[in-house]
């Protein structure tokens, strides 16, 4: 079995494909679950955000995985596989572990370092967890990714200063209107990227806030942490035709304003122009809306643009940040080794158990004249043989575990004793 990973990400893809390919929080149940029924694939985990989409999974066969989690991400798509295989990056075993720390970390992210991605990778290994998708070996690798994110955030200087997706987008908003103090500013939803706007907007002293969202009440709750209100999404053409900026970021399917929804709002404003920032995936605005006049639209790939013109800094940070990676992948190997040679342990001292057993029992009629006393003797005498017998042989398995000494030590210890472990049979 291997750990694979099959996904396409910024650098890979554009920005047309990855909206094709995201997948939307309602969909992840069914996701995960047409993935786990597929016959070489064990355990998964669905990891989509603005940036990616990942299919991480536990796979018998690695061929056979490739060609179901292809053909599952055409069935999404609705494209054929010819469309985007020239797209997908794969890797499988220590180089898909790696690649996953990597992302955790955020060194993967259209903004080094950013923190977003961290609880994104949680939020999905907690969603495969729930829907029974994951087991031991994505659970070890998902735990380490998380501890590697956290080092990597609290041991370097990767994410100071702008190290988010939603920070990135007020500042690049910023860099256009050149202040935001006397600005009015929309926000289009109050998940986490509207939470993460709407702090950043906060700091930087915008005279007022509005946010909109499906669910009312979440726009109250998070209007009402900076000061701002919130208003009805169905007031959406009011609102446009009075602020300065909008910022948007929901988890819709379908553009939230369309092209000819902005042509009456920007009749109404000619001498105001309108900045929106949508950093949505898939858009949750138009294409078309740049062409109106008088309207500015940016959205993910602009903001890939405006972030990397700032990153010099934290990219000195990059070396250190890889030190840790190293040392994760190192720990999840020992771990994962130490869990891989347990079973052969365990099945070792049950064949040695057997044998103690057997012999013992057909020499028992020769123990007629012991006492109870001396047939205890007997009994704990042969079990303490064993464990001694075993006892060097168990540590040197264990310390040489994920090693190819190791490999060949197993190897031999199975032909040497007709072990088959329980994975096996």
């Amino acid at each position: 079995m291997s750990v694979v990973v099959i996904g396409l990400n910024h650098r890979t893809a554009p920005l047309d494909l990855l909206e094709r390919m995201a997948i939307g929080d309602g969909q992840i149940s069914k996701a995960l679950h047409d993935l786990t029924t597929r016959e070489n694939l064990s355990e998964a985990v669905v990891l989509s955000t603005c940036n990616r989409t990942e299919v991480y999974a536990v796979a018998e066969r690695f061929h056979a995985a490739f060609g179901e989690i292809r053909d599952f991400l055409g069935d999404l798509s609705f494209l054929p596989p010819e469309a985007f295989s020239d797209h997908l990056y794969v890797h499988y075993d220590d180089p898909a572990v790696r690649h996953l720390l990597g992302v955790t970390a955020g060194l993967d992210s259209a903004v080094l370092g950013e923190s977003e991605i961290q609880g994104q990778v949680k939020a999905a290994w907690e969603a495969a967890h729930a829907e029974g998708t994951t087991g031991s070996t994505l659970n070890l690798v998902f735990r380490h990714a998380l501890q590697a994110g956290k080092r990597a955030r609290t041991e370097t200087g990767i994410a100071r200063n702008i190290a988010s997706v939603s920070q990135a987008a007020v500042a690049m908003a910023t860099q256009r209107l050149g202040d935001l103090h006397e600005r009015s500013v929309l926000v289009i939803g109050a998940g986490e990227m509207g939470e993460g706007m709407t702090a950043a907007l906060s700091h930087a002293g915008v005279a007022e806030v509005r946010v909109a969202n499906r669910t009312r009440s979440r726009a109250d709750e998070l209007a009402a942490r900076v000061g701002g209100r919130s208003v009805p999404l169905v007031d959406l053409p009011d609102q446009l035709a009075e602020v300065d900026l909008v910022l948007t970021s929901t988890g819709a399917r379908v553009p939230m304003i369309e092209a000819i929804d902005l042509i009456p709002v920007m009749a109404v404003r000619p001498d105001r122009p309108l900045l929106i920032v949508d950093i949505a995936v898939p858009r949750d605005v138009d294409r078309e809306a740049a062409d109106i006049p008088g309207v500015t639209l940016l959205d993910m790939d602009d903001l890939r643009a405006f972030a990397e013109q700032g990153i010099a800094g934290r990219r000195r940070e990059v070396t250190s940040v890889e030190a840790i990676l190293d040392e994760e992948l190192q720990r999840y190997l020992e771990e994962s080794s130490a869990r891989e040679v347990a079973p052969l342990v365990v099945a070792l001292r049950s064949r040695a158990e057997e044998i103690r057993t057997s012999e013992l029992g057909r020499f028992r009629n020769r123990f007629t004249t012991l006492e109870p006393a001396e047939l205890e003797a007997v009994e704990a005498f042969t079990k303490s043989l064993v464990a001694k017998l075993l006892h060097q042989p168990t540590v040197v398995l264990k310390d040489a575990a994920g090693s190819p000494r190791g490999d060949r030590l197993v190897a031999a210890l199975r032909e040497l004793f007709s072990i088959e472990t329980q994975s096996e049979t």
